[in-house]
């Protein structure tokens, strides 16, 4: 009997205490699962067993991001009290050696990891959540700044307008959202500017995510020629806004219905 306003105001209140509460132990529990150890294995590194292998570190991870407290310092004090709760050996409360295990861990694998867990979870979709029997996949672009360090720097400059020293490495990602269940499907990051640092360039890596049948929903930003020829090809539809700077005369082409008009795109002379 709620409105759909408050069961919406309810449903995220229960997401977020449920987040708060998850544990490092669950993300780890989840990880050599059957659903996601194969996965784990083939990507993890050449390692040793210490206080902070790439699973338990990641595991920690994920639980830091989702706690209230995001510090190192909070994730190692309470994974230091976890370790005495469960009967093993005190460990050291410094975070230098978490910070450090986190680096090492392979972006191949979360990106996998990533990909496999949003599969999974789209997989569950019942199929009348879904629009007219079509799986619909959102698209969307947004950029990051990054700590200031010469790795990052070479990697992801900063704006060309700011001066040496002023400004943060910036890094862009697109991302391919289940539109159904919320899960994100895939994600690509790269610079924010350069030749492969457009939205579109970055995209063209998702494409193996997206199947025949699918309904892509994105800005007017994605309205191109060239993007809609790629799904095109992959057996998917699309639904875009129309680009601002594309005129179309609809007393011209073809007139379906109401609301439905057929027009001629020619192939641009340059890509």
């Amino acid at each position: 009997m709620h409105s759909t306003h408050e069961t919406r105001t309810y449903q995220q209140r229960r997401v977020g205490h449920h987040a708060n509460q998850l544990h490092a132990y669950d993300f780890f529990n989840l990880l050599t699962g059957d659903a996601l150890l194969e996965q784990v294995d083939r990507h993890l590194p050449p390692h040793r067993e210490r206080l902070y292998p790439p699973i338990e570190t990641l595991s920690l991870f994920m639980a830091q991001a989702l706690n209230p407290d995001r510090s190192c310092q909070h994730a190692v004090n309470r994974y230091a009290v976890d370790r005495i709760a469960n009967g093993l050996e005190p460990c050291s409360t410094h975070t230098g050696g978490y910070c450090r295990a986190r680096q090492r861990l392979p972006l191949g694998m979360i990106r996998s990891l990533a990909q496999e867990t949003g599969q999974h979870i789209a997989r569950q979709a019942q199929p009348h959540w879904l629009w007219r029997g079509l799986s619909v996949k959102l698209v969307d672009g947004t950029t990051v700044t990054m700590p200031d360090t010469p790795e990052n720097q070479a990697e992801y400059p900063q704006q060309s307008n700011q001066k040496p020293g002023l400004g943060f490495p910036i890094a862009r990602w697109v991302g391919l959202l289940c539109a159904t269940t919320g899960a994100v499907l895939d994600a690509a990051i790269g610079p924010y500017s350069g030749k492969t640092g457009s939205e579109h360039a970055l995209f063209r890596e998702l494409l193996g995510s997206i199947a025949a049948g699918d309904l892509i929903l994105a800005d007017r930003y994605y309205c191109a020629y060239f993007v809609i020829a790629l799904l095109q090809l992959q057996g998917a539809d699309v639904l875009f806004q129309q680009h601002q700077r594309r005129s179309t005369d609809f007393s011209k082409g073809r007139r379906l219905g109401s609301g439905d008009h057929v027009v001629f795109w020619p192939k641009p002379k340059i890509c």
